[in-house]
């Protein structure tokens, strides 16, 4: 049986994790992961809902040493909790916390995490090893225009991820401290805060820190260099609070298009280069890019891109097979790519074609538009509508003024009929603004406007 080890490229006394208690050595880690693993209850599915990043990094690697498989979605709504329960039978789920977020579904039985201290004895003189073929975790999407799909990752794809990750961003001469603001179970925490530091050979801090002076604070408890691993929507919550960071070395964003003005407000805030990172649940992430140095994308080590008329399919490298993606990508000769907008997200209108991500950035970069939204109802709402429907918070704004400079700026037929202020546009944990959240905005402003 081929086998790979949990951690890779480190020492058993290298620092793995900073805690609010201390560091965590290679050696502790693993020896709390295998104690937890003869620990756990019966069951082959596991709901990973730690909060405490090094709880789940013990916990996912405990269920990856005893056989079992991580399940990881990207929300813990009680509809996708349920839905889990009823395709897993016999899952159970783990929590670090008295009180979960959204209570528990019956069919979904929670078990505390055990106490990890007292529960390993002396530190790990090796590090386990993992089947490369097996499979480790089921990874979701977001769900944002659809039901939450299950993609599976085996730990040969998962550790050579991590390896190409650290690769591209330049990371494994460079080690640096990983400050993830974004929840470890989405695919884009889980591979750029968890992963790159078990296969990147970098360290993670044991926080998910949501609020600016949270971040301030979990850069100043951990040592330098640091890399803020963060999403547009954080990125510029933090800029706009004024509060003073202690030294960062890098940003690193993904979930969403980051707007360049943003990038390289960050940049000239921090001194630190702002980097992105290009990939799906499905296809694992795929490429990367500092984003104030032009809309190029450049490839991980391994991963290969294809195209099939309109569809980019990915493959090779760390990709789980040959992977078709969702977006809309222009090949270059030398292996780069440009982003031109999601199959989903394209709009035609009488024979003009746009993207939603397009018309989003030109509402949002308006002056006193803190956050916006364009949505496209389904046929029938359409009609009821008239066309495009956007939401904007604008405090301060007038609904005329902002439609007369949105005019300057797209073409007519992309207008939104109507556009509407609203007091905020709930988002994800990962920053991401939810389709039923704009089906419920736009249902109201149906009741209000009758």
């Amino acid at each position: 049986m081929n086998t790979l080890p949990l951690v890779s490229g480190r020492a058993l006394d290298d620092i793995l994790a900073w805690r609010p208690q201390g560091p965590v050595s290679v050696a502790r880690y693993c020896a709390d992961a295998l104690a937890l693993a003869a620990a756990l209850p019966a069951g082959r599915f596991v709901v990973n809902l730690c909060e405490d990043r090094y709880h789940y990094a013990v916990l996912l690697a405990a269920c990856a040493l005893s056989g079992r498989v991580s399940l990881q979605p990207s929300s813990q709504s009680e509809a996708t909790l349920r839905q889990l329960a009823r395709d897993y039978a016999g899952a159970l789920a783990i929590t670090d916390v008295p009180d979960t977020p959204t209570p528990l579904p019956p069919e979904l039985p929670a078990h505390p995490l055990p106490p990890l201290q007292g529960l390993a004895g002396a530190p790990c003189a090796e590090v386990p090893r993992i089947a490369q073929d097996a499979v480790v975790a089921i990874l979701f999407t977001s769900g944002s225009t659809g039901v939450p799909q299950p993609h599976a990752k085996t730990w040969g794809k998962l550790a050579a991820n991590g390896r190409a990750e650290a690769q591209a961003l330049g990371l494994l001469d460079a080690p640096h401290t990983l400050v993830g603001t974004v929840p470890a179970q989405h695919s884009y925490g889980f591979e750029s805060t968890f992963l790159l530091a078990l296969h990147g050979g970098c360290a993670f801090w044991a926080g998910k820190p949501f609020y600016p002076q949270d971040l301030a604070d979990a850069l100043a408890a951990v040592p330098r260099p640091a890399m803020v691993v963060t999403t547009p929507y954080h990125l510029a919550s933090v800029l706009a609070s004024g509060v003073a960071l202690p030294p960062v070395a890098r940003w690193l964003s993904a979930t969403a298009p980051l707007d360049v003005p943003l990038a390289a407000q960050a940049e000239a805030a921090t001194g630190a280069p702002v980097h992105e990172i290009y990939g799906s649940t499905e296809s694992s992430q795929l490429a990367t890019r500092r984003t104030t140095a032009g809309p190029d994308w450049t490839p991980m080590p391994g991963v290969r891109l294809e195209q099939e008329g309109d569809t980019t399919w990915a493959c090779g490298g760390h990709v789980e097979g040959r992977v078709a993606l969702a977006d809309i990508l222009a090949l270059h000769e030398d292996g780069r790519f440009t982003l031109q907008g999601r199959h989903a997200d394209m709009v035609n209108l009488a024979g003009k074609r746009t993207s939603l991500a397009y018309l989003n950035h030109q509402l949002r970069t308006m002056a006193g538009v803190q956050d916006a939204a364009f949505f496209l109802p389904d046929a029938q709402e359409s009609a009821r509508a008239g066309r495009l429907v956007a939401f904007a918070v604008a405090p301060g704004r007038e609904r005329a003024a902002l439609l007369a400079e949105l005019r300057t700026r797209v073409d007519p037929i992309f207008m939104p009929r109507p556009l509407v202020l609203v007091d905020a546009i709930a988002r994800n944990a990962t920053g991401k603004v939810m389709r039923s959240t704009l089906e419920a905005l736009y249902a109201q402003w149906v009741r209000d406007a009758r």
